[in-house]
């Protein structure tokens, strides 16, 4: 390994965990020190406007929906989620932000702004359209690393899916 590919190594490594780090103190340190980070990334999966089935969140979360089950109870009684039967088929259990989720949700999508901004600002516009274009070439290695890895992929939605339907939502919102 080159001592380039060493510092690459070494900072991509350092970047994973302090956003990890930060995101969670960012929960713990404010408005929402009852929330996990995890349970954040559920309520990022159900969304803010819509209402999903178990199965639905499950799938974006790339989790089981008895996984699901456990954090949504924690959730309910949190009062973050609302969840319901389906009307015309009992069967389907629907899941829903409370206006509490919602603000929860929101200012989590407020770090991940401030996140973007500060990497963008030191950018001029050439700049800016080549760092992106770097990050999303590293975002579609890891994506191809992570198909290679897990045999379920094309059943789970890609974090950069995710993400999409994310920004479309807080868009059309």
């Amino acid at each position: 390994m080159t001592e380039q590919e060493m510092e690459m190594a070494d900072c991509l490594v350092r970047i994973f965990e302090n956003v990890l780090i930060t995101e969670e103190m960012s929960l713990q340190k404010g408005y929402f020190p009852d929330l996990s980070l995890a349970e954040m990334h559920a309520l990022d999966a159900i969304g803010p406007y819509e209402t999903r089935t178990m199965s639905e969140t499950a799938a974006i979360l790339g989790i089981t929906t008895g996984t699901l089950t456990v954090a949504v109870e924690r959730l309910v009684r949190k009062g973050f989620v609302e969840r319901k039967r389906d009307e015309k088929d009992r069967r389907i259990v629907r899941i829903s932000l409370t206006r509490q989720g919602k603000v929860a949700c929101r200012m989590h999508g407020k770090y991940h702004r401030v996140l973007a901004r500060r990497a963008l600002d030191p950018c001029n516009e050439e700049e800016a359209k080549l760092l992106l274009r770097m990050v999303h070439d590293v975002d579609d290695f890891l994506a191809a690393q992570a198909k290679k890895y897990n045999e379920r992929e094309s059943l789970r939605k890609t974090a950069k899916e995710v993400a999409g339907e994310k920004r479309r939502r807080q868009n059309n919102g």
